[in-house]
């Protein structure tokens, strides 16, 4: 199906997020859209899937005007977006979730379902399993789920946000393969992104969106360097890898950690953690990292070992308990355990400052709130509600509340849906902090991002954890094989010299 904007127009308040947006896409194509934060690029898609209206402007579908008014009006038509975070129901079935939507009688058919669900899993190569709960799938299974899901409605134009960001290289490696597929079946794939490896790999076209006008556009073969001029206006380079600052104290301490859950166990996980330091924490998505964090925020419990942080013993302890002695935990999952939908930005600056008195402050509060979104380029406003602000930005307004005096700073995807241009900004912040004596450990499923801001890495696998690499000595391959599962008895080995030889 042939996509075509015509003089598309959308402003919020004072922002134009979209401004005057003219360009087509041909049936069969995977068309990347690329740009900043903020540039437009979900308002524009969340036009196109009926989820927002445009002030002025037309869409047509092979060259026939379209009136897609809702996101029914928009799956009519054959046009289904796949967002950033699936809208699916977690308490529920996968089979469940893949019926929503589905027009018919108030009971449907569940064998049918089940019938098309499995066949086109087999035809697509997933692996989701129909009878499992989606609160206990990966996000790269969720994304197969949604796939089948707009299959099964009939969906021929294919709106993908921001889909590589919180899934593996396998995952990514596997979802464009299915987008391929889907190119060659003759649908329409709409591929929205930041990350230009991504879009130089799979894209057949791309358009460039910035503060919310079209920028350019570009075929094959890309120029990186120009795609980064249309993007910012400008040509941006990835900052020199800064040397590690630790200090000799330590800040977090664990002695044989074990966790349990209901799909892997942890045992025996032994690590130091000094001021200063950044330790980035590697695997595919469900492998044991995020528990291993949430452990060491309090929000997991130990089955065994302790966890001491500035030399206190805090096995056992509640998060706040951990957060009284300056840890900090910033969660992947912006809306659901970062942000309070419904509360501004200044509500949320509030909430997390220090309150003297009774009374709340609110001129002063606001002062502050627009002094961190003018340091953290936030775009929005001390009055503007954490939902309606783009993903990016919801990102760096839960960096932005971080406090200052913390010696643990732990974070979950800290540049998830963030830009080049905001990545380095941001690290350069998180640095910062590291001057000044905290610690960090983060999980990424950029590997690239990992080795750039890491000093050491600790690879995750089934449970397994390796022992500490120096990032400096390793590489995405040798990275690649440890998540894929392959030499990990070579690093065990390796410690179990270096230790015989330190004992002599």
């Amino acid at each position: 199906m042939e996509v075509e904007f015509r003089n598309i127009n959308k402003t919020f308040g004072t922002v134009r997020a979209n401004i005057g947006i003219h360009f087509a896409i041909p049936s069969g194509a995977i068309q990347g859209i690329l740009g900043e934060n903020g540039a437009g690029k979900s308002t524009l898609m969340k036009i196109l899937s009926g989820y927002i209206l445009p002030d002025s402007g037309e869409i047509y579908l092979d060259g026939k005007l379209a009136k897609i008014e809702n996101p029914a009006d928009a799956i009519r038509y054959g046009i289904g977006m796949l967002h950033q975070d699936p809208l699916d129901f977690p308490p529920m079935k996968a089979l469940d979730n893949f019926m929503i939507g589905k027009p018919g009688s108030l009971f449907p058919a569940r064998r049918e379902a089940e019938r098309a669900f499995l066949e086109l899993r087999d035809q697509f190569g997933f692996t989701v399993d129909p009878n499992s709960y989606v609160d206990s799938m990966t996000v790269g299974e969720r994304q197969q789920l949604e796939i089948l899901r707009l299959l099964w409605l009939g969906v021929r134009v294919f709106i993908l946000d921001e889909p590589t960001t919180g899934i593996s290289a396998q995952q990514k490696e596997k979802l464009f393969l299915t987008l391929r597929r889907l190119a060659d079946n003759g649908n329409t794939v709409i591929f929205v992104s930041h990350k230009l490896e991504d879009v130089e790999a799979l894209c057949d076209r791309v358009v460039v969106l910035r503060r919310g006008e079209l920028a350019g556009q570009m075929v094959p073969p890309y120029d990186t360097e120009r795609l980064i001029e249309m993007m910012f206006g400008k040509v941006i380079k990835l900052d020199e890898r800064l040397p590690c600052s630790a200090s000799d104290q330590v800040v977090l301490r664990l002695q044989n950690v074990a966790i349990d859950d209901y799909r892997l166990q942890i045992r025996n996980v032994n690590l130091e953690v000094r001021c200063g330091e950044v330790i980035g924490l590697a695997g595919m998505e469900g492998s044991g990292q995020e528990l291993l964090l949430r452990a060491c925020a309090g929000l997991v419990r130990t089955v065994g070992g302790k966890i001491i942080v500035n030399g206190k013993d805090l096995t056992g302890k509640d998060a706040h308990t951990f957060m009284r002695h300056g840890v900090t935990f910033m969660p992947a999952a912006r809306l659901e355990e970062g942000l309070i939908p419904g509360l501004s930005i200044n509500e949320h600056f509030i909430l997390t400052g220090e309150q003297k008195g009774i009374f709340i402050k609110r001129d002063q509060a606001k002062s502050y709130s627009q002094n961190k979104i003018s340091e953290y380029s936030i775009r929005g406003f001390p009055e503007s509600r954490v939902e309606a602000l783009s993903g990016g930005n919801q990102q760096r307004t839960l960096l932005a509340l971080l406090k200052e005096e913390l010696s643990l700073i732990l974070l979950e995807h800290p540049t998830r849906g963030l830009d080049i241009e905001s990545t380095i900004y941001i690290w350069s912040k998180l640095k910062e902090r590291c001057a000044k004596g905290a610690a960090i450990l983060f999980i990424s499923p950029d590997l690239e991002e990992i080795l750039q801001y890491s000093d050491r890495v600790i690879v995750f696998f089934s449970g397994k954890v390796s022992p500490p690499l120096d990032a400096t000595m390793t590489n995405v391959d040798q990275l690649g094989q440890l998540i894929g599962g392959k030499g990990w008895e070579e690093i065990f080995e390796k410690e179990r010299v270096g230790v015989s030889n330190a004992a002599r």
